[in-house]
């Protein structure tokens, strides 16, 4: 069975106008949902001490995801404001990650000893994890990253060197603009680059081919953690062929990533388990 950790943030996102918040953040998703998938799932992250955080650990114990290795500081855990337009998911302010943007984030020994014995470990832009990748790239696990919306060549170049697999958020960027991007964090050393682009689907690049994915549209109640379950499938498909990047499987990987999207988008929050605050 496979065995996949998230490293990095964690987060309530509150929707003010349900008054409810929900469990959520990049590299918290992707061990849900490749627990719900069925893999084994861990998450290493920073908990606050307040009420969100102690919704996200029951959700997170209940759910089966290992949460050992985490760590908690007194005060406020990271949250971010939600507005639905359309079924738009759309960011109204936060609190820039809580107390994991004031404490540092610092993998032990142990830690590192634990992230060696998964399958592919995955982190986030929003992960204040940018010195500690050095340390996660010395485990040899397969290390993939979700930039967001984050695709600036200085960032680009600043992580890129250490991570196998590079995801962006590109809808703010022409398909010729997204190219760019893929090529460049390809010229880091990355095996494959990939971008989802909303409604328009996803371009993914291995440093030969670009390859192009245009799911079904649905129509969505919610487009929260859609990026993130079609990452987690993605890289789910990938790990379960032994990493084998030839066209069936990645052609494969793609419909099985824009499928759980799908699926995401008829959930509201990320996954579900929300909260009244």
């Amino acid at each position: 069975m496979l065995r996949v950790i998230g490293v990095g943030d964690n987060v309530v996102d509150k929707y003010f106008h349900l008054k409810k918040m929900f469990p959520g953040g990049n590299a918290l998703n992707f061990s849900v949902y490749a627990r719900q998938a069925g893999a084994i799932a861990a998450y290493i992250g920073i908990f606050g001490t307040d009420e969100a955080a102690q919704h996200i650990i029951s959700v997170l114990n209940e759910i089966g995801v290992d949460i050992s290795h985490c760590k908690q500081f007194e005060g406020e855990n990271g949250f971010a404001g939600v507005n639905l337009v359309d079924g738009e998911r759309v960011f109204v302010g936060g609190n820039k990650g809580g107390i994991a943007g004031k404490v540092d984030f610092v993998l032990t020994e142990s830690d590192l000893e634990y992230i060696s014995s998964f399958d592919i470990v995955h982190s986030s832009c929003y992960s204040f994890i940018e010195k500690e990748l050095p340390k996660l790239k010395s485990t040899g696990v397969p290390l993939s990253f979700d930039f967001s919306n984050r695709t600036g060549d200085d960032y680009l170049r600043l992580v890129c060197p250490y991570i196998n697999y590079s995801f962006m958020s590109c809808s703010h960027l022409s398909a010729e603009e997204t190219k760019e991007k893929l090529k460049f964090a390809i010229g880091f050393g990355n095996r494959l680059s990939l971008a989802t682009r909303g409604a328009e689907g996803a371009i993914l690049f291995d440093g030969r081919d670009y390859v192009t994915y245009v799911p079904e549209r649905v129509k969505a109640i919610d487009t929260l953690g859609a990026g993130d379950s079609f990452i987690t499938a993605f890289l789910l498909h990938l790990a379960a062929n032994n990493f084998d990047h030839n066209s069936e499987v990645i052609r494969e990987a793609l419909s099985l990533g824009g499928k759980a999207a799908a699926k995401t988008c008829m959930i509201m929050g990320a996954f579900g388990y929300g909260k009244s605050f």
